[in-house]
């Protein structure tokens, strides 16, 4: 039987809204695993959380940097809070962006390997960095985006300098459309992404392993019932879930779109600019999410 410690049982409170006991409860059931837990409390309707799973936050900035018709987005974890205050972390990440940027190169292995400024690699800038500040950091991970012809938009959530923070969003926008509109609302849309956090564009953009789980959940809260009101039901609750974690049926969080979805703000936008609107990608990196961080267990 897996060891239920006081810091697992917070992390699954943190993560779904759920009673201290009915946490500890759900990983007694499901051997201390987070996932199963986060299920366990939604089948009993006592998450508050759909879409979180136990992420624990890492230290360290989120850039997002965009040019003409390309974006790219790059995380780098760092072991304290304290390193994002410093003026040359920050250097090395903003520097770290403008080197993907400037190649195209989102693997972060490749990335490595690309000249930094100065003459060194972004790995032995990184080696550098680690010697001199005296904390362990990595580039976790870096994202691009580019349209043939439209803007790339960017937002930073919680920035501590131009182009860095806790949040780092882009949105592609592909169109032929007046750039100034575009640009416009490339921001807007990137951050209401960076608040609503969907998982998907569309329908089709969603993993089929995370619908079938939805459709799992739904299925035994509504145990017992004929199969083709249960059939109903989970048809239903797809519809629902669906306007929570996808962009396009999300209900914009911006006020210039007066409640409506992202995908008629978009038809609206499209007739300011004169030409159709669509959205090309989006990438949205949270700092640490994802990131497990060694925390001691004070209760033990």
């Amino acid at each position: 039987m897996a060891n239920i410690t006081a810091a697992l049982v917070k992390d699954l409170r943190e993560s779904t809204g759920a009673g201290m006991m009915d946490c500890k409860t759900a990983l007694t059931q499901t051997n201390g695993d987070i996932e199963a837990a986060v299920d366990w409390l939604r089948k009993k309707g006592l998450s508050k959380a759909a879409k979180k799973s136990g992420r624990i936050a890492a230290e360290g900035l989120v850039a997002a940097s965009v040019r003409d018709n390309a974006g790219v987005v790059v995380e780098v974890n760092s072991e304290t809070d304290f390193v994002a205050r410093n003026a040359d972390f920050q250097t090395l990440v903003r520097n770290i962006a403008q080197v993907a940027l400037d190649s195209g190169e989102s693997c972060v292995t490749k990335l490595g390997k690309l000249a930094y400024p100065g003459g060194a690699t972004v790995a032995e800038a990184l080696a550098n960095a680690i010697a001199i500040i005296g904390e362990n950091m990595t580039l976790r991970r870096a994202a691009r985006l580019r349209v043939e012809e439209g803007v790339v938009g960017r937002y930073v959530h919680a920035q501590v300098a131009d182009g860095l923070g806790k949040i780092g969003v882009i949105v592609a926008l592909e169109s032929k459309g007046d750039k100034n509109v575009l640009a416009a609302l490339g921001r807007q849309l990137a951050m209401h992404v960076a608040s609503a956090n969907p998982l998907a564009l569309d329908a089709a953009g969603l993993d089929p392993t995370t619908v079938e789980r939805e459709k799992a959940v739904l299925a035994d809260k509504n145990a017992g019932k004929p199969p083709h009101v249960l059939e109903k039901i989970i048809q239903s609750g797809l519809k629902t879930y669906y306007k929570e974690v996808l962009l396009l049926e999300q209900l914009s969080i911006h006020p210039d779109h007066g409640g409506k979805t992202i995908a008629q703000a978009l038809e609206e936008a499209a007739g300011k600019a004169g030409a159709p609107i669509v959205i090309g990608g989006f990438a949205r990196y949270a700092l640490g999410e994802g990131v497990d961080k060694a925390s001691s267990d004070g209760a033990a």
